[in-house]
């Protein structure tokens, strides 16, 4: 939408907003005791619609100043986990933050489950934001990325979601003691870990088995060649 024609839709409003507040008539009083004048009310709303519409237009052309957004203290608000806990959290968090700019956006949480090894489809990521993103900015703050491990152990988070695998994969302990749902989150872990294990035993063994066809081969083929100058000596 372009500045121009937001500007006319503001203005539109605006005298929509006059007229809804003006006096039927000149007979009419302009305002009876404790109630707020048809003049007050216009300029409240006016006022405050022309705030709310003068930032859209800013966001729309680029100057609109990002609000200031409120401060928490992560040993305060997340008590459950031990500074250690936090700690680890926060260098997986800066670890994905490759835009250092305080969040991890949906390509780079994109790039976290790649690396973690549950790669997630784009509505995957999508719906794994959503699911914690409590100011709706598309983008995980590193208080919401901590609400991921606090409803992990909680067990507040759906076995087969994305969070979920988030959570076992990232080798953060969240083992605190009142934590309720703890040990469900950690069989869990461990029985991803397992699997995994179980697939790695698995890769071992086929790398082995071919080693032992290449090795098979090659004694075949020296063999041959034996064989065969044998025969034309």
């Amino acid at each position: 939408m372009s500045s121009e024609e937001i500007a006319r839709k503001l203005q539109l409003r605006l005298d929509a907003e006059k007229r809804n507040t003006e006096p039927a008539s000149l007979d009419e009083p302009l305002h009876s005791p404790g109630k707020p004048t048809g003049a007050a009310m216009n300029g409240d709303a006016t006022s405050e619609l022309t705030e709310k519409l003068n930032r859209r237009l800013d966001i729309h052309e680029g100057t609109a100043k990002p609000k200031q957004r409120k401060v928490f203290n992560p040993y305060t608000e997340f008590k459950e986990f031990s500074r250690k806990q936090i700690k680890d959290m926060e260098a997986l968090f800066k670890r994905f933050d490759s835009g250092n700019d305080g969040f991890i956006d949906l390509m780079e949480l994109k790039l976290m489950m790649e690396k973690l090894g549950a790669p997630q489809t784009h509505l995957g990521l999508k719906n794994m934001i959503k699911e914690v993103d409590e100011d709706f900015d598309g983008k995980l703050s590193f208080r919401e990325f901590m609400l991921i491990f606090r409803r992990a152990a909680a067990g507040q988070l759906q076995e087969e979601s994305g969070l979920m695998a988030l959570a076992r994969l990232s080798e953060i302990d969240v083992s605190a003691e009142g934590v309720l749902g703890a040990r469900d989150f950690f069989e869990a872990k461990a029985q991803a870990l397992s699997v995994r294990s179980q697939f790695e035993a698995e890769l071992r063994e086929e790398q082995e088995e071919r080693k032992r066809l290449e090795l098979e081969r090659k004694q075949r083929r020296a063999a041959f060649k034996e064989l065969q100058a044998t025969f034309c000596s």
